[in-house]
């Protein structure tokens, strides 16, 4: 019996010996770490302005939206990438969240504005949304008027014809 035992303890010595090894070895092992994202949102940002300018504006859009979570100002730009894609009720979405989340963008008015133009609707409101761009940032005022000119000679041409 004796000799049994020994037999047994020798076993579950190696296993154990095994064990211990195989945990400082695994322990030891170089790791590989996969971040889910290396870029900041600002360099999103800046990617997406750099797609923007190339004319891609589906990677521009990817990238516009990853900032967006910590940079309003991302926001505008989604929106300027729907506006030119003609997809106005997007921009709109956006430009209002932009304006939402920061109010004191004038652009963000303006651009709304201009679109509220564009479609021949809300032409009240885009006067509002652009005299408030005025009143933001005066630097802009020359593009911020052409804008008003232009809603209000539309304005003036419906009430002529209505």
């Amino acid at each position: 019996m004796k000799i049994n035992s020994g037999i047994k303890n020798k076993k579950t010595l190696l296993i154990l010996i095994q064990i211990i090894l195989f945990i400082v070895i695994a322990c030891s092992l170089p790791r590989i770490v996969i971040l889910d994202d290396t870029l900041s949102p600002i360099e999103h940002l800046n990617l997406g302005v750099i797609y923007e300018k190339k004319g891609e504006y589906d990677n521009a859009l990817v990238e516009y939206k990853k900032a967006s979570t910590k940079i309003p100002l991302a926001l505008f730009y989604i929106g300027n990438i729907y506006f030119l894609k003609g997809e106005y009720d997007l921009a709109e979405k956006y430009y209002k969240e932009t304006i939402k989340r920061d109010p004191l963008n004038a652009d963000a008015h303006n651009n709304l504005a201009w679109l509220y133009y564009i479609t021949k609707r809300n032409l009240n409101e885009a006067e509002s949304l652009v005299i408030k761009a005025i009143e933001l940032n005066s630097e802009n005022k020359d593009i911020y008027d052409d804008t008003l000119l232009r809603i209000r000679e539309m304005k003036e041409k419906d009430n002529i014809f209505n």
